[in-house]
């Protein structure tokens, strides 16, 4: 009897041993499909995190295109207000220059002409409208 109560005994532990060490690979189980639901759900959030980052990163490089687009017709512009300006300066001292020849060669041909008649027809020289002498001035009026 004492052999029987120890092959019972050791039936029963061997039972008890593999009761407990199926309660334990149950509970890993389980925690390991906890776990991997938790990291199921970070990835679902990382992944749509980097979604809208991504989408964030497109928005960024349209602005930027648009920013650059921008300079370009800015130094574009900038370009031609200087050629303008250079072109009203050109225009202001060629005025400049007329107005001065104008004033300059009146004076001159007046004086020149009466020059020449009271001189009795002597010649004197025709200045041009650039103030340089051409000629000389003939009277006709004799």
């Amino acid at each position: 009897m004492a052999i029987a109560s120890a092959t019972s005994s050791a039936s029963v532990s061997g039972g008890l041993f593999a009761q407990i060490q199926q309660q334990q690979a149950q509970r890993n189980a389980e925690q390991a499909e906890s776990k991997a639901r938790a990291l199921q759900g970070q990835a679902r959030s990382a992944q749509v995190e980097a979604d809208r980052a991504q989408e964030n990163a497109r928005s960024i490089k349209v602005q930027s295109d648009q920013a650059s687009d921008d300079a370009s017709q800015a130094r574009q512009g900038l370009v031609a207000l200087k050629s303008l300006g250079e072109t009203q300066a050109q225009f202001a001292d060629l005025r400049e220059q007329l107005a001065t020849i104008k004033s300059g060669t009146n004076t001159t041909a007046s004086t020149n002409a009466v020059s020449a008649s009271t001189s009795g027809g002597a010649l004197a020289p025709v200045v041009n409208s650039f103030g340089q002498p051409t000629g000389t001035l003939v009277n006709v009026t004799a």
